[in-house]
């Protein structure tokens, strides 16, 4: 989980940088297209399509791990003997009989 969370603390870090500095918006409705613009848009896209990649590898890791717990869990307890009722059906009576008062 720690190192989850340091993975997109990077990713957070290198988006932030990575990020142009923001041109004033022009107050015309129609805003002319800026190509220059796109180089940021391009970054932050392939930062997000790692970390997405990053996010999908460990869920599948925990879908795994998961999996097995899972089918462990399921097994029959091998190692637990079986009650043994038999014992107490061939006891034998006690050899001394007890007295009534």
């Amino acid at each position: 989980m720690k190192c989850h969370r340091s993975m997109l603390m990077a990713i957070a870090t290198a988006a932030a940088m990575a990020e142009e500095p923001k041109l004033p918006e022009p107050s015309g409705p129609a805003s002319p297209f800026d190509p220059s613009r796109m180089v940021g848009i391009i970054k932050r896209k392939a930062l997000i399509k790692d970390l997405a990649a990053v996010y999908h590898a460990e869920c599948l890791t925990y879908c795994q791990e998961l999996l097995e717990l899972q089918t462990k869990w399921e097994e029959p307890f091998i190692d637990l003997k079986p009650p043994e009722d038999s014992k107490k059906e061939t006891a034998r009576p006690s050899k001394r009989v007890k007295k009534l008062r």
